[in-house]
């Protein structure tokens, strides 16, 4: 995926020093965008990533930013402002996904750390970057959640009910800011990160692949739909949730 379809974007995508958000950040680089991520801990992660993005003629940059502080996020603004001027699209990835419990056994530290990086991150940074949307162009932000947050998952209530929330909160911004910004959510299934093979066990990586096609999916199946919305090809995507899951849920 190359070439100048977001030529001239200037994109924010938090979380993005891995994963899934490392391959959305890479994949506006190529198809022209600047783009500055964040991170929270890996500054070196972060540095590759840039360093990665530099390599197709763009402006690349890296913040480090708790998604659930507010003073963190009113930091990321400025200096967003002072790079960027203004931007084009918002990526909501930043997230966390806890540790799996019965709800009985889930402590209220960890619901609240939950919510806190999943729910209120991503309206601490809509809300303080709404403001340095481009006025004369449409703008895009765009929430990454999960299709546990439609079809479930046992002992993961923290997680689902956090990625629910985004889902809500990606319908009513979207009657809130359009037609100016299109808000919107991709929701990915069982995807081949570094938090899928490094932090969950074998035998739960297995019962992932237990979908209609047999398989995790790829970042690039995640970044390819991001693309997509990021670009004047998706000025018609309105409140929508679209979820590559390799069949594990039909939304």
């Amino acid at each position: 995926m190359k070439g100048d379809l977001l030529k001239g974007s200037r994109c924010v995508v938090t979380g993005a020093s891995r994963g899934i958000g490392k391959a959305i950040a890479e994949a506006f680089a190529k198809c022209g965008a600047d783009v500055l991520i964040t991170y929270v801990s890996n500054k070196a992660k972060a540095d590759e990533t840039v360093a990665e993005m530099e390599k197709y003629g763009v402006n690349a940059y890296s913040f480090r930013c708790d998604a659930g502080d507010e003073e963190d996020t009113k930091r990321l603004a400025d200096y967003i402002k002072e790079v960027f001027g203004s931007i084009d699209v918002l990526v909501n990835n930043a997230g966390a996904i806890g540790e799996e419990a019965p709800i009985t056994q889930i402590t209220s530290d960890e619901w609240d750390r939950i919510m806190r990086v999943d729910v209120k991150g991503v309206f601490l940074a809509t809300k303080y970057l709404i403001p340095l949307f481009d006025k004369k162009r449409t703008g895009k932000i765009i929430n990454i959640s999960s299709e546990l947050s439609v079809k479930g998952r046992a002992n993961y209530t923290h997680y689902t009910a956090a990625k629910g929330a985004v889902n809500a909160m990606t319908r009513s911004l979207a009657l809130e800011l359009a037609p100016h910004i299109l808000v919107n959510t991709v929701a990915p299934g069982p995807i081949e990160t570094d938090m899928i093979l490094q932090d969950m066990s074998s035998e739960w990586v297995e019962k992932e692949k237990n979908i209609p096609l047999g398989r995790l999916g790829s970042v690039t199946d995640i970044s390819a739909v991001t693309v997509l919305l990021a670009s004047k090809y998706g000025e018609f995507y309105c409140g929508q949730l679209i979820s590559p899951n390799g069949g594990a849920v039909f939304i």
